[in-house]
């Protein structure tokens, strides 16, 4: 409320017109909403978590309205317990398409007709400067996402990042390590440990709790994904005044604009669905705090074995897909495990079928992986998909993409997370950058 004022006499004395208009405020009683109180469902405004979005295209918009992978009619904007502030975008339409929805939706909501609270960035940087955003999320072309996260983190927001999380292991670290300095929550666009019923939950339950014996093999479905700072080809188009091409590219080396805008424009192999199904391996191997030690190639198979002679194959089990959405399948003594998004089956089918005992191993369990993210940034507790997993995911999938880009084994350090006495390999664990944007 603005600051109430009162006149004076010419003496500076308070006239008795004023002292009456004063006694009339204090005795008539102010009228407060109930959605400021948080009553009747609502939550107190100071109780909401003020969110920025970073890149409202398919994928971030979806989060932001209501979108497959939400799992939310109507997306954060219609959460009770979020207030959206601020969107960037570096096309006009989608930046302001987005804001002038989230403002009448928020108008219909509280009743004001005239509601501005979201308002519109064309930088990003503009978006992480407002101090009453407490949170963004990230969903912008694929090349921008762990410079964009260490640079939220150090702004002292929370951060969830759409996959993949970043293009090479050294900026992956970097991005862990900010969300680790500045104490923010992190949680990845990684929702298979959180949706989908649980399936990929339980089947990681079910083959660390020793269900299909000893554990031999798993295969991810998909394989490894690496980036290439692909150059232009023919001639440049005029760049739309409605597009900001130069903050578009970012860290990216400069290219003339051609007419597109693929958010993947850079990435190669499985580095778009990849980065799901490496994270599910992981969790299953009990190894969000390490790695592979060698990647090689087993009659044409990409394969990275672990410390403790698990192997893990870039590609389906041989004669079985469980379903068309990627997932897993796990190979043991005495059985075997398969998951995707619409199915869970084991062989021998008991398996599955017979529940987890109290003594057996329960992971995170959390049915909304956007409820996650809100929670533990109302309690600062690590999400399920939290920085160092995310990166032990991320780098799985990059170094198998380095496998097949180099067609020759290498060895892998995953404390040092270096190739050991290898140049060339570890020369392409990071990448240059267009200045200024650096890691």
């Amino acid at each position: 409320m603005p600051a109430r004022t009162t006149s004076k006499s010419s003496a500076g004395r308070l006239t008795r017109r004023a002292l009456l208009r004063g006694a009339a405020a204090v005795a008539v009683p102010y009228l407060v909403r109930p959605s400021a109180l948080g009553l009747c469902g609502a939550v107190a405004p100071s109780e909401r978590i003020g969110m920025g979005f970073i890149g409202v295209g398919n994928q971030g918009g979806g989060h932001l309205l209501g979108g497959a992978w939400t799992y939310l009619t109507g997306g954060y904007v219609a959460r009770k317990d979020v207030q959206v502030l601020g969107v960037s975008d570096v096309r006009r339409d989608r930046r302001e398409r987005a804001v002038t929805r989230v403002n009448q939706y928020y108008a219909g909501t509280l009743g004001k007709g005239k509601y501005q609270a979201c308002k519109p960035h064309i930088d990003f940087r503009e978006l992480l400067a407002r101090d009453e955003i407490d949170a963004v999320l990230i969903g912008t072309p694929i090349h921008w996402h762990a410079m964009m996260t260490l640079m939220a983190a150090r702004a002292g927001k929370d951060v969830y990042c759409e996959k993949p999380t970043a293009l090479t292991v050294r900026e992956s670290r970097a991005a862990a390590d900010a969300v680790l300095r500045y104490g923010r929550v992190f949680q990845a666009g990684s929702q298979q440990r959180s949706e989908y019923d649980g399936k990929f939950r339980r089947a990681c339950e079910l083959v660390r709790s020793g269900r299909i014996g000893k554990l031999k093999a798993v295969y991810a479905n998909r394989p490894g994904g690496m980036f290439t700072w692909r150059a232009a080809y023919g001639q440049g188009k005029p760049v739309p005044d409605s597009l900001d091409w130069d903050l578009w590219l970012g860290p990216a080396p400069w290219r003339p604009y051609q007419g597109n805008l693929d958010a993947h424009m850079f990435g190669d192999g499985g580095i778009n669905w990849g980065q799901h199904h490496y994270d599910i391996v992981q969790w299953s191997l009990d190894a969000d705090h390490t790695g592979p030690v060698d990647l090689y190639f087993e009659d044409g198979k990409q394969a990275c074995r672990y410390a403790n002679g698990v192997v893990v194959y870039g590609c389906p089990y041989p004669g079985e897909r469980v379903g068309g959405s990627g997932g897993a399948t796990w190979v043991g003594t005495e059985g075997r495990i398969a998951v995707d998004r619409e199915n869970l089956v084991s062989y021998p089918s008991s398996i599955v079928s017979t529940p987890l005992a109290a003594d057996e191993v329960h992971l995170y369990k959390t049915d909304s992986h956007s409820g996650n993210f809100l929670d533990c940034i109302r309690t600062r507790k690590q999400t399920i998909t939290h920085a160092e997993s995310t990166h032990r995911a991320a780098s799985l999938m990059l170094l198998c993409g380095l496998l097949q880009r180099l067609r020759r084994p290498l060895r892998w350090d995953p404390d040092k997370e270096q190739f050991p006495n290898d140049d060339e390999a570890n020369r392409l664990l990071s990448a240059a950058k267009r200045a200024p944007w650096r890691i």
